[in-house]
């Protein structure tokens, strides 16, 4: 597996190569590359891929301590200009797309595109938070199978994937998911800037997400100039791109086709 040492740390990603445009995929808290394999076999050969491994996930070698998502998207600056690419399209699902937006902030030259899927650009409300403390604390002194049973239908909603995502939990440190969703918690508003981020923009979101209201991704659709349209996946929730393929893939290619 490669790994690219960036901003003092080892990100595992992979790359399938070729010709063409360049998409990036940045992954969701406590999910890692692999989730985006269905939007990797369908696009592969057209354009190249490359998956990586955010900080306290995957097989990323990091140093363990707590980051922010400008931070990640630094990461991500960083793993372009390990690959040698100018310019890319990102990709990005959830904490993805905070980094994603973060990273088109930093960097608006080196971003031809965005595709944020069940992402948003505000902080949590106190309920969620509260909740994710509750996460955090319930991965740290009771390990995965403490908090699955709730975590992964909210996460997921698709129980024949479930024991998969189990099995990738179970092979981290405990105190290492802890820490990812501290992280996540600690998000900052980046809402009163979208206006700065004029790239082409494709948002889609599952219709029953709960982690991140589908008001949210109509936020993102309303307050960035360059969205062309909300693709809402009726009966999804926070993860349609891994749960369903099949009604993301096809609108994810045609924007690719058009804007990267």
């Amino acid at each position: 597996m490669p790994f690219a040492s960036v901003n003092g740390q080892q990100l595992c990603f992979e790359d399938t190569g070729g010709d063409g445009p360049v998409v990036v995929f940045s992954h969701g808290n406590l999910m890692n590359r692999q989730m985006w394999v269905p939007q990797v076999e369908a696009l592969r050969g057209e354009f190249r891929c490359v998956v990586w491994d955010e900080r306290l996930h995957g097989r990323t070698k990091d140093d363990g301590a707590l980051y922010t998502y400008w931070d990640s998207a630094d990461d991500l600056l960083g793993l372009l200009d390990h690959l040698g690419v100018e310019r890319a399209t990102l990709v990005g699902h959830s904490q993805g797309g905070f980094l994603s937006l973060r990273a088109a902030l930093r960097a608006p030259d080196r971003i031809k595109a965005l595709v944020l899927i069940d992402t948003a650009a505000v902080a949590w409300p106190q309920e969620a938070l509260t909740q994710m403390s509750g996460v955090s604390e319930g991965f740290r002194t009771g390990g995965p199978d403490a908090v699955a049973p709730a975590v992964l239908g909210m996460l997921l909603g698709k129980p024949e994937i479930h024991q998969d995502w189990l099995r990738t939990w179970q092979e981290q440190p405990q105190d290492r998911l802890a820490d990812a969703v501290a992280v996540l918690m600690g998000v900052d508003d980046i809402s009163a800037r979208l206006g700065e981020i004029t790239q082409p923009a494709l948002i889609v979101h599952g219709q029953v997400d709960q982690p991140v209201p589908l008001p949210l991704g109509q936020m993102l659709r309303d307050r960035l100039p360059g969205a062309s349209e909300l693709i809402v996946v009726p009966g999804a929730g926070h993860t349609p791109s891994l749960t369903h393929p099949d009604q993301v893939n096809g609108p994810l290619s045609a924007f690719l086709r058009h804007s990267a």
